[in-house]
């Protein structure tokens, strides 16, 4: 069933009948959650209480994953203009590489959290501005940060109206594709090393549409971004396939970018926009927190099954995090739930190899089979770093 996650490597270790220890160092899969508090730790603003509890977030974290995204919403990220949060977010990022961590930036363009000052320019204004926004963030974070959402929830971007907002006012102009099109350019440009990602909560045949017209026009996306939000009930494995089965067509690889399931009482499946579920408490119960932690091995089985799919991100690490929902694998005391133990054993046990113990052969070779990823091989008090592709 995961056959297609394996690889075998031989390597060499000088004689016949040498012991040799291996252990995988980390995944090629990326295991991974969004973590928006790094940017307040890292640079001393918090209180000691509240950083001694992220440090211990950040440690679970390590544990688990390999893939963190981090915010760069524009509104946030640079609320008066030409002022981006560039060192702060740069300290978070080099923190969290330092930890093993591939990095995701989310997102480079999207009509909620927008800045607000772009209201005042006219749409040509819009664009050049947010294409060297694009040009300054990508080029700046390269080789720090090389993988980013260029777009989030285009499908539903010339139609927003819950407010006014200049994406949703240029893309009406310009139309979807026009602009996508101009921002994944432009982010090219800055870093031709970078993956770059449409991203959607939209899983139906309108995103097929959209990024169907998107690769006719010649685009190259690296990546499908999927977003996978289970506030109101777990999809089930029939739903999942039958998602993965709609993008799967185009033969790019799929990033589930944006994952929760619920450990409490479930949302109404009468709301349609989760913001509009406003609750002053929102608890976890034992009974929920059993259901999350079935629900959310049975998920990460089914994706990792799919050979398209490289990525799996939680959204959010801690309970409470995102819209108040206990959706984390850790509760609010930053302490591990039933949902991050049943998937560090399914990650960590089944999914991965912890020391294992080798004889070389008559030529002084060991194979090793495992997932792919990176290893590491002692003998003699010597150490060989592998990968297995």
């Amino acid at each position: 069933m995961f056959n297609h996650r394996k690889g075998t490597q031989t390597i060499q270790v000088g004689e016949k009948g040498k012991k040799v220890t291996v252990r995988q160092l980390r995944h090629k899969f990326l295991f991974g959650c969004s973590e928006f508090s790094t940017l307040p730790y890292v640079n001393g603003e918090m209180p000691p209480e509240e950083a001694a509890a992220a440090e211990k977030r950040y440690n679970h974290m390590a544990e688990l994953m390999n893939f963190v995204t981090l915010p760069f919403y524009w509104g946030r990220f640079e609320p008066q203009q030409g002022s981006p949060d560039t060192v702060r977010m740069t300290a978070a990022a080099k923190y969290l590489k330092d930890r093993g961590m591939t990095l995701k930036g989310h997102p480079l363009c999207w009509h909620t959290v927008c800045a607000p000052w772009l209201m005042d320019m006219s749409n040509a204004d819009v664009l050049k501005t947010q294409l060297d926004r694009i040009n300054r963030d990508v080029s700046n974070f390269a080789g720090l940060i090389d993988m980013w959402d260029v777009i989030n929830e285009a499908v539903i971007m010339p139609l927003f109206n819950r407010y006014d907002n200049a994406m949703t006012r240029l893309c009406k102009e310009k139309g979807r594709i026009k602009l996508i099109r101009e921002l994944f350019h432009e982010a090219r440009n800055a870093n031709k090393n970078a993956i770059l990602l449409i991203n959607d909560f939209e899983t139906s045949e309108a995103y097929d549409i959209l990024v169907e017209g998107l690769l006719e026009s010649g685009l190259e996306i690296d990546a499908i971004g999927i977003q996978s939000h289970m506030h109101q009930g777990y999809w089930g494995v029939d739903k999942t396939q039958e998602i993965l089965e709609r993008f799967s067509r185009f033969n790019l690889p799929l990033h589930f970018t944006e994952t929760t399931l619920i450990s409490g009482e479930i949302m109404p499946r009468h709301i349609v926009d989760l913001n509009d579920w406003q609750v002053d408490s929102w608890p976890s119960t034992p009974e929920g927190e059993a259901r999350q932690a079935e629900e959310t091995v049975t998920h990460y089985e089914t994706l990792f099954a799919h050979p398209l799919v490289e990525s799996i991100t939680w959204w959010s690490f801690m309970d409470g995090l995102w819209l108040n929902a206990p959706s984390g694998l850790l509760d609010k005391n930053s302490d591990p739930k039933p949902v991050f133990n049943a998937l560090h054993k399914k990650i960590k046990d089944e999914w991965w190899m912890n020391e294992t113990e080798f004889v070389s052969d008559e030529n002084g070779y060991v194979t090793v089979e495992g997932c792919k990823g990176d290893y590491v091989a002692k003998c003699d008090g010597q150490e060989i770093l592998f990968s297995i592709s």
